[in-house]
């Protein structure tokens, strides 16, 4: 008896901390603040499921406790045999229409906004404009993400950004495994695989989330790998007006070391052949596998070093000193030597200097 109440008290324990952990998180990685048709009409969707639930939770709950009170064994009638209802042709009919009923409820909306969110026929039209629809090629790796604008020519990583009030296409590849393409604010997933390419549009009805937050993140949501936790990017949305703005601004850039400590990083950055992975600016026309590291062209403006780390001079000295402490199973460990302080700073300050439009 004692064992079985110990086990009992952890089989609880365990239920409690399930449903405690179920509500952490973070704000602005939730699916219940919508920003986008697309989200909302997922939310839609999920508020018509639980409603549904509830009301079958409630009736069947009823059903019963009346049952229970109605028909419970009573003193002197221990041999009395109920009334019994085999072949009730009236209840065989309601407990299966009504499941039927249950199910159209929610098959209905369901296929429709399939349909709705599957149509990017846009996509392969011939004379398409980018302003009337704008395709974004992502590329997953370990642990980063590739954004290419083709219409445009420009490259970035990391961040993506995106104009407001209208519907943007994605083409989802993985170079190297599988990973997921995850807005929660914005969209549910979409699979990256490595052997088709995977296509669907959002909409982003707002520049910033609900939360306050002043970016939408986005995370990859398929277990890629020991840092697949940190595989994070920052969405910006735009005007359309300020979005085309930046377009030219990436169109136009071409990277210029400033100061004599930032031309000797960039002298660095030669000698180091970290030139071979990563490009410094926007338009990089090599192809898609010569690409095998992110675009450092506007490095300078990101809000994260590594997609985790505040950008600062501290964190990317940490980055560029020890990159496996930062990211586990990362590919750019033990691809360059040792870096020593002087080296160290010259290289952070170049990196500080890759803007666009400085």
């Amino acid at each position: 008896m004692k064992k079985w109440l110990t086990k009992w008290r952890l089989l609880s324990l365990f239920a409690l901390m399930t449903l405690v952990l179920a509500g952490c998180g973070e704000p602005f990685l939730s699916a219940l603040q919508p920003a986008g048709e697309v989200a909302q009409m997922q939310y839609d969707l999920m508020m018509l499921s639980i409603i549904v639930m509830l009301v079958v939770i409630a009736v069947v709950a009823v059903i019963f406790i009346y049952v229970v009170i109605k028909f419970r064994r009573r003193k002197g009638e221990e041999d009395k045999i109920p009334e019994q209802v085999e072949g009730n042709h009236k209840l065989e009919i309601i407990w299966t229409v009504i499941p039927i009923l249950l199910l159209l409820v929610l098959a209905v909306p369901l296929v429709s906004a399939t349909f709705k969110l599957g149509n990017v026929n846009v996509m392969d039209k011939e004379n398409r404009k980018p302003e009337d629809a704008l395709i974004i090629n992502v590329r997953a790796h370990l642990y980063w993400w590739e954004f290419e604008y083709p219409d445009y020519g420009v490259i970035t990583s990391q961040d993506l950004y995106v104009p407001t009030k209208e519907k943007v296409y994605f083409n989802l590849l993985g170079a190297d495994v599988k990973h997921a393409f995850w807005i929660p604010a914005v969209g549910g997933k979409l699979d990256t695989n490595t052997d088709n390419t995977n296509r669907f549009w959002l909409k982003f009805d707002q520049e910033k989330p609900s939360d306050g937050s002043e970016y939408f993140y986005g995370k990859c949501a398929e277990l890629c790998g020991p840092s697949h936790a940190l595989m994070d990017f920052k969405v910006k949305a735009l005007p359309r007006t300020e979005f085309d703005q930046w377009i030219d601004k990436m169109k136009n850039t071409q990277a210029v070391a400033a100061t004599d400590k930032a031309k000797q990083g960039e002298q660095l950055f030669q000698e180091k052949s970290c030139i071979g992975c990563h490009a410094v600016n926007p338009v990089d026309e090599r192809p898609e596998a010569a690409r095998t590291a992110p675009n450092l062209a506007t490095f300078g403006e990101r809000t994260k070093v590594a997609s985790i780390l505040d950008n600062d001079e501290e964190n990317i000295r940490k980055w560029l000193k020890d990159p496996e402490s930062v990211k586990p199973g990362n590919k750019m460990t033990n691809t360059y030597p040792k870096l020593n302080d002087e080296e160290l700073d010259a290289l952070t300050e170049y990196l500080q200097g890759l803007k666009v439009g400085k």
